[in-house]
């Protein structure tokens, strides 16, 4: 239509800015569509790396972060900014090991080196886990008597029996995708954080300054902030999660079997672990803050209970009716859903690892019937978790000093690591870069120092 402003009539300017509205509307349905594709395979390629990064706040690391922020107030920010780049390194070179093998983690050190190293690293990540499940399983149990009058007892083997189910009756590809979402729960912590009037000059001081402290207790917590954070757990399920995830996209058939590793299937791999990983370490650092700002402020300097605890998300539901007993329901939202998904991650990778130093076939995607032994380890390790609970030991004390645990246990898998990353005759030209080399060998150094310093404040 190319006529001149003089010669339009009405009809035919009225006529043209219809056009140009339907053209706006077919531009922004377009652009709608693009946008929810994009968001949409974003969302498909998050597997393994997310799960493992929402699994990393477990119980546990929920109840070690929140005893660093009601002790020291924001005095242990300074961990986090040091830990992210060491937790993605480690955990990036796991998954790369599991991508370009096309095994777990055993499996790989089975066929590459000798059986004591195997069966000490088979050793720690099956103690470590099991005495992490019986903590976790605990503070299920614990979390939940904030709202029913059942005996402990009872609520820790239905939690246990819930997570054996799950398992067992729900296909992998399901299941995957209900430990994606149960991570939302974590978003309650930074929520908080900005409902709260925080000093944020004091904060970002406090978390790009190293301000150490050198006694006993500050020494137990950073031992076990660091090995909630970089976890033994960690290192098995992501590596065997990654090369489940390549059965799943049908890039092998089998574990064991070699992959045909592709570009984009690694770029994939280093987004889904950057977005885990940053989601745990930003996660921990807002639990920090909001326990600092709630508790530590206000006096509150020991955590004995789950209802200690969820104080902390007070402020979050300010003004409701009841609120305090809203705050427990949403801390109890957060434990009771991370627990349901950090609790499979801890027996699946025990069953990995065993599994794979036998040599019994393993995989969440295969049936029962195939693999007894990998899910006969899975019930075995939940059930030996949950007598722990049964000893008389302190739910909220367990968690922490499972963290602990975990802290001295990850020293030696993480030399393991190292080792298997720079094996070229493993990794072939995919083994580790110089940067990734740094901060591995530096998330080993800063481990097997804070543990030595824990000892050593201990018996002086």
């Amino acid at each position: 239509m190319n006529l001149s402003n003089n010669t339009i009539t009405k009809s035919q300017k009225k006529l043209l800015r219809q056009i140009n509205r339907t053209e706006r509307q077919a531009y922004n349905v377009t652009k709608g569509v693009l946008s929810r594709k994009r968001f949409n395979r974003f969302v498909r390629l998050l597997g393994p790396g997310l799960v493992t990064g929402a699994a990393d706040d477990d119980p546990s690391g929920i109840a070690t972060y929140s005893q660093a922020g009601a002790t020291h107030g924001y005095g242990l920010l300074w961990a986090f900014p040091l830990m992210y780049p060491l937790l993605l390194a480690v955990q990036e070179s796991c998954a790369r090991i599991g991508a370009i093998t096309g095994k777990g983690l055993a499996a790989v050190i089975k066929d590459n080196y000798n059986r004591r190293l195997l069966y000490m690293s088979v050793l720690l990540v099956v103690v470590a886990n099991t005495v992490n499940i019986g903590a976790d399983l605990g503070a299920m149990a614990a979390t939940t008597q904030l709202f029913v009058n059942l005996p402990y007892a009872f609520l820790a083997f239905f939690y246990a029996s819930i997570v054996v189910l799950l398992v067992i009756f729900v296909r992998y590809k399901t299941y995957a995708k209900i430990l994606k979402w149960l991570a939302i729960s974590l978003l309650a912590y930074p929520v908080t954080v900005f409902l709260v009037g925080q000093n944020w000059s004091e904060i970002f001081q406090n978390t790009f300054t190293v301000r150490p402290k050198i006694d006993f207790e500050t020494m137990y917590i950073l031992v076990g902030i660091l090995g909630t954070t970089i976890s033994p757990y960690l290192f098995f399920w992501d590596t065997s999660e990654v090369v489940e995830e390549e059965i799943s996209k049908r890039n092998i058939s089998k574990i064991g079997e070699v992959p045909k590793t592709t570009r984009r299937f690694l770029h994939n791999l280093h987004v889904d672990n950057f977005v885990g990983m940053t989601l745990a370490n930003v996660t921990a650092w807002f639990i920090v803050i909001t326990c600092a700002s709630t508790l530590f402020k206000n006096g509150i300097t020991e955590i004995n209970t789950a209802a200690d605890a969820a104080h902390a998300l007070e402020p979050l539901v300010q003004g409701f009716p009841n609120a305090g007993l809203l705050a427990k329901l949403i801390f109890s939202v957060g434990i009771i859903g991370l627990g349901l998904l950090a609790v499979p991650v801890l027996a699946g990778s025990s069953s990995y690892a065993i599994s794979e130093a036998i040599g019994w076939k393993e995989g969440l995607y295969r049936k029962v019937k195939k693999a007894t032994g990998f899910y006969t380890v899975i019930i075995l390790a939940t059930l030996v978790g949950l007598g722990i609970n049964f000893l008389g030991i302190d739910p909220i004390k367990a968690l922490v000093f499972t963290a602990v645990f975990n802290g001295i246990a990850a020293i030696p898998l993480l030399l393991m690591i190292y080792k298997i990353g720079n094996n070229k005759n493993i990794m072939g030209e995919y083994k580790n870069s110089i940067v990734s080399n740094i901060f591995i060998s530096v998330a080993f150094f800063a481990m097997s120092a804070a543990v030595l310093v824990l000892i050593f404040s201990w018996v002086r």
